[in-house]
This record gives C-alpha cells, structure tokens and sequence, in this order.
C-alpha cells in the first residue's frame, strides 16, 4: 500500500442544525474549510468526500475535492456508524484511482478550526511512533480524578477514578484528554476491524481554540465566533480561507 487519502464523511440529516455541512460558514459551505485544509497540509495524494446528499458532493466539487463518493443509504441512517462508511469511500476511491491509500487521514466537517499543520503533524506524529491512529484532542479540565462524578444506583455520588489518597488539588490529577473530532490519522490495512482506539493510538494535542465541534446552534454561533478570532490570530489559516 502506497499514498495517503484525504477523507471527510459528511451526512444530508442533521437535526441539531440542519444543512450545517452546506451552510455558509465565513462566506463558504461549511465543509469547504475542511476540503481547504486538506490540499494545503501537503500530506494527502487525493482528498474525497463521502456523503448521501447529493447538495454536499456538489459544494465539496465545487470546492475543490477530487473524489465525490455517494455514501449507500444504509450507512448514512441515525444509527449508522461512521466506520463503514470510511471503509466503503476508501475502497470507492481505491476503485477510482487504481491504487491503494496506507493511511486515511479523516476530517470531521463539523470540526472546522483548524490549521494544515496540523494535519501534517498528526501525519508526521503517525508515521514516526507506528501507531494504529493518532486522534485530535484537547486537554481537559473535567478530570474523572477530580471533578467528574459518577452516580450509584442508590443515588450517592463517586468520582469517576478516584486515585489511592485522593487528589488535593486539580493540578496534581493525571493530564485528561477529550476527543475533539478534528482530526483521525488511520491506519488502512488495520482499519478493517473499525476500531478507532486502539492499544496503540496515540494523541495529537490541540488547544481549546482549535477545538470546537459543531452539534447544536450553540456550537455553531460559538464556532463562527472562534474562526473569527483564528482568523485573526493564524495567518496560516486566512492563506487557506476558501
């Protein structure tokens, strides 16, 4: 296996904000952004769009994709998980381009803020240590040590992972991280079994700025309030405004 495929999944239905993945987010359908970063990281040989509305493969040509995948009804339902449709559009743009990709490197749309560095250091964090996938996430201060409770059955609290001794002070607790949905570095051949953590996997840090993921209308006033402000703080990212 040779090359590296670029690969955004990006349903029609979305009932927290509908149409987000076409909505005009700074002046553009919202998973242009995504496409963007993709070319502009250098690491990906083709990038391909995977969806069952044919509104979204039409945004994502016009904005510069090379591959529109129509994504099988049956792996776009509110059930359906996101992993065989990674496996079918990677196998669709394996068919199309008569050759085979070593490493998906998947972006989530709804995950829009982020630099082509950082795609290119999750590439370069992938390949140096032979993990199974590096994910994006954020660190955390909503510690399972510390702060995170969970509740008994008879309705009394407990934290989450209490430590021997406890935890005095949040500072002292493990670092925690949170998946933030922006960036999947996978390995293809063992991608078979679906499995996105791994024993393997291993975590590329992004800050909090950089890490909002699109779910509700809150999120999304939130988002275009951050891509305004890294806009302005990342001359990186307005060279790749599309």
């Amino acid at each position: 296996m040779t090359g590296r495929i670029g690969l955004i999944c990006a349903r029609g239905g979305s009932k927290g904000v509908p149409g987000k993945n076409v909505r005009p987010f700074h002046g553009v359908p919202l998973i242009a952004w995504s496409i963007a970063q993709l070319k502009a990281s250098g690491v990906v040989d083709a990038v391909a769009v995977s969806s069952d509305s044919a509104e979204i493969l039409k945004a994502a040509t016009d904005h510069g994709c090379d591959l529109a995948i129509e994504r099988p009804a049956d792996m776009a339902t509110d059930e359906a998980g996101v992993a065989p449709a990674i496996l079918h559009a990677v196998a669709e743009a394996e068919a199309a381009r008569a050759t085979t990709f070593a490493t998906i490197v998947y972006l989530q749309a709804t995950s829009p803020i982020r630099l082509p560095q950082d795609i290119a250091e999750a590439v370069a964090l992938f390949e140096a240590t032979g993990a199974q996938s590096v994910v994006s996430a954020v660190r955390t201060d909503a510690s399972p040590y510390f702060s995170l409770l969970e509740e008994a059955a008879d309705g009394t609290a407990h934290l989450s992972k209490p430590l021997p001794g406890g935890v005095a002070r949040r500072q002292d607790a493990p670092a925690t991280f949170r998946l933030n949905g922006s960036i999947y570095i996978l390995d293809r051949a063992r991608f078979a079994d679906m499995q996105v953590l791994t024993p393997t996997t291993r975590i590329y840090e992004m800050p909090e700025d950089r890490s909002i993921d699109i779910d509700t209308p809150f999120d999304w006033d939130l988002a275009e309030f951050a891509m305004g402000r890294a806009l302005a703080l990342y001359p990186e990212l307005r060279s790749v405004k599309p």
